[in-house]
C-alpha cells in the first residue's frame, strides 16, 4: 500500500525497502524468536516522488538518519508486533516528509532601538561601577 503524505504527494511501495530484525528490550521469549523490529529505507536522492526543494529540506531535517548516499533510514522497535512497528516507521517517515514540505520562514533583520541601546549601556556602566567599588583603593605615595 503506497504511503500517502498529502493529497498530492504519495510515496509508492517500490521506493520503500523494509527489512525485519530482532528487537532488543521487553518481550520475553518473543524477542528471541520473532523479528519484530523494522528498518525502513527510503532513497531520497533518487526518489521521483519528491521535488528537489523538499529533498534538500528533508536531508537537513533527517540529520544522522540520512546516509552519505542520500538514503533515509528509520528504525522502529517500539512495539512488540511487527505490523505495529511497520506502521510506526511509515508514520515517522510521513511526518518527516510533512515537516520538509513547509519552507522555513525567512529571517528578518531587526535593528536595536536607541532606547534599548541606552538601557544596555546604562546597565553595563552600573555593573562596572559595582565592580570598581569592590577594588582596593589606590595607595598614594
Amino acid at each position: 500500500m503506497p504511503l500517502k503524505i498529502t493529497s498530492s504527494i504519495t510515496i509508492p511501495d517500490w521506493e520503500l525497502v523494509e527489512t525485519f530484525m530482532r528487537a532488543s528490550g521487553p518481550g520475553g521469549q518473543n524477542v528471541n524468536k520473532v523479528e519484530t523490529a523494522v528498518q525502513l529505507r527510503f532513497d531520497v536522492t533518487n526518489s521521483p516522488s519528491l521535488e528537489p526543494s523538499i529533498k534538500t529540506r528533508l536531508k537537513s531535517i533527517a540529520g544522522r538518519r540520512m546516509t552519505k548516499e542520500g538514503v533515509l533510514i528509520i528504525e522502529a522497535k517500539r512495539f512488540r508486533s511487527q505490523e505495529r512497528n511497520r506502521e510506526d516507521a511509515r508514520a515517522r517517515l510521513a511526518s518527516l516528509v510533512q515537516r520538509a514540505l513547509t519552507p522555513p520562514k525567512p529571517r528578518k533583520k531587526k535593528s536595536v532601538s536607541p532606547s534599548q541601546k541606552r538601557k544596555r549601556l546604562e546597565g553595563k556602566r552600573r555593573r562596572s561601577e559595582v565592580k570598581a567599588g569592590r577594588q582596593r583603593p589606590a595607595q598614594d605615595d
